[in-house]
């Protein structure tokens, strides 16, 4: 079968609307395979989008969605949806919006902690809408360490840098930031073209395929709100946000 499209990947922009048009191709009980969707699935650290699908019988919740290739979107199991149907799509704005600000926070956060504390890797990290969380090694952080972390990136999230998108390959990534930092270590070897976040000029850099805000000051500002050891040299941070100094609204035309 082929791949669903990833319509939110066209661009940052892309991010940013809510609706859209699909047929349904694959039914797996009350998995629903779409040829292409707005839906963001589960991976990268980032949680999945929720919403609707409007189909011949009705309107029908999104539950859940995951997969890799294919996108499958867990509905009721009475969905009654077949293959070849026409189905409209639209996806909770403040769910996605929440975890934009989120993910695009974090790649600041780990940008910041990877320069000022000794190259501190981040090795996972869990985005959510109401709190997330990152993981770094090697590193024992105090609170006088959490404090300027926090005052670091809140000063950058002032200054409201642009967020953009591009493709480049490996090298060219590796030519602008240490493979440790981006964690090339992590992306298959088969794969040469990359969808690349840059925040600012170049304050962050990093392969990423989830959604993030077009400006930083969308996210507000960063509280660290805890810090747990994982064993190995490895400290957890969480962090939630503070209300945001502007907000977008979505784009509703239907794609």
């Amino acid at each position: 079968m082929p791949d669903t499209e990833r319509l939110y990947l066209q661009s940052i922009e892309a991010g940013y609307f809510t609706d859209f048009h699909a047929e349904v191709v694959r039914i797996e009980e009350e998995k629903v395979i779409l040829d292409r969707t707005l839906f963001y699935p589960l991976g990268g650290g980032q949680n999945w989008d929720m919403g609707v699908l409007e189909g011949p019988n009705g309107t029908l919740n999104v539950h859940e969605v995951r997969g890799r290739n294919e996108i499958f979107h867990t509905l009721d199991k009475d969905h009654q949806l077949q293959p070849g149907d026409e189905i409209r799509g639209s996806i909770d704005w403040e769910r996605r919006h929440a975890h934009m600000r989120m993910h695009t926070a974090q790649h600041l956060v780990s940008g910041v902690v990877y320069e000022v504390y000794n190259g501190a890797r981040t090795v996972g990290n869990q985005i959510h809408h109401d709190r997330s969380r990152i993981d770094f090694n090697p590193i024992s952080f105090t609170p006088e360490m959490l404090e300027h972390i926090t005052t670091t990136v809140n000063d950058l999230l002032d200054e409201n840098h642009k967020v953009t998108d591009t493709i480049m390959t490996r090298e060219e990534v590796n030519q602008e930031m240490p493979p440790e930092r981006t964690n090339m270590n992590l992306l298959p070897a088969s794969v040469h073209q990359l969808r690349v976040v840059r925040i600012g000029d170049n304050i962050d850099l990093c392969p990423c395929a989830g959604t993030h805000v077009r400006e930083l000051s969308e996210i507000g500002h960063i509280e660290i709100i805890g810090k747990k050891s994982k064993g190995k040299g490895t400290q957890r941070v969480t962090y939630q946000l503070q209300n945001p100094l502007s907000t977008p609204q979505p784009i509703r035309e239907r794609i």
